[in-house]
């Protein structure tokens, strides 16, 4: 049978999630930094919460594709 993680566990992750994103954004994200570096900085950012936000929802392991 396999293990899948619960509703509960999801959403605590997405919560952390959203709370390391802002704190984030705040100190590197977008208008921080020098001239453009603060938007490339955001863009990462922004990249990386989407790819963990999308792992988190579908339960998806990005280390077993490899």
């Amino acid at each position: 049978m396999e293990e899948r993680p619960g509703c509960l566990g999801g959403l605590l992750r997405l919560a952390f999630l959203n709370a390391i994103f802002d704190w984030l954004q705040e100190r590197f994200g977008f208008g921080r930094g020098l001239s453009c570096s603060g938007i490339g900085c955001g863009v990462i950012l922004m990249i990386l919460f989407v790819i963990l936000v999308c792992s988190t929802c579908t339960s998806t392991d990005w280390t077993s594709l490899f």
